[in-house]
């Protein structure tokens, strides 16, 4: 299948990478014990869902206007999960978390500086989950892409059969392109969050886990 007919089905059968690592992510969390949970980049909620779920207070902070409004409206009636329009940048800077997690939303941030902020907005014993994504550069990179380039077709058409005219809402949000490569994420962290676990992943993604010291 040429790449342009590919591009165009993908399309039509959109389905969130993101929201395929949710499982996973929550899971993180969960097992590190985490009463008090930063969302930040929420989107529409589904993360902060699954956390909440798990027995999570969760705070979700999420800059998009339309995509916060979403995720508020969701969660109206539950005193547990509270949305922020709001960056990073403007959090409450004394606060510490149990855990704070990231899906697709690290690479809109400076890299190193925000590691260091992480860092900082933990808990003695916290934990960082990151779902991230990274830019392809050199034959590793490409080779990994392979299977989620066959994969993704599939996974589509099992998980949104019916042709979509557009992404649905909790794929809306702005997007952007990653600036940093694998090699230069796994430098940075090593310098900033000593110990953190970094795993290649499929469907163009990577996980990293650190847990603060307590």
């Amino acid at each position: 299948m040429p790449l342009s007919r590919l591009d165009r089905f993908n399309r039509r059968h959109p389905w969130s990478h993101n929201d395929h690592y949710g499982r996973w992510a929550a899971g993180r969390v969960a097992a590190s014990g985490a009463r008090d949970v930063l969302d930040v980049g929420c989107g529409t909620g589904n993360l902060a869902a699954r956390l909440r779920d798990r027995g999570a207070a969760v705070t979700g902070l999420e800059p998009d206007p339309a995509t916060a409004r979403a995720a508020q409206e969701r969660f109206a009636a539950d005193p547990a999960v509270t949305i922020v329009r709001a960056g990073f940048a403007d959090r409450d800077p004394r606060r510490r978390w149990d855990a704070v997690t990231l899906v697709a939303v690290l690479h809109h941030l400076p890299l190193v500086p925000t590691l260091r902020e992480l860092r900082g907005c933990l808990a003695p014993g916290g934990r960082l989950v990151v779902v991230g994504c990274y830019r392809e550069a050199g034959p590793a990179d490409l080779l990994a892409a392979l299977p989620a380039a066959l994969a993704n077709p599939v996974v589509g058409l099992v998980k949104h059969p019916a042709r979509a005219d557009a992404p649905p809402p909790h794929m809306a949000a702005p997007t952007a392109d990653p600036r940093e490569t694998l090699a230069e994420i796994r430098a940075a962290a090593a310098r900033e969050l000593p110990g953190a676990r970094i795993r290649r992943r499929l469907f163009w993604r990577y996980t990293l886990v650190y847990d603060a010291p307590r």
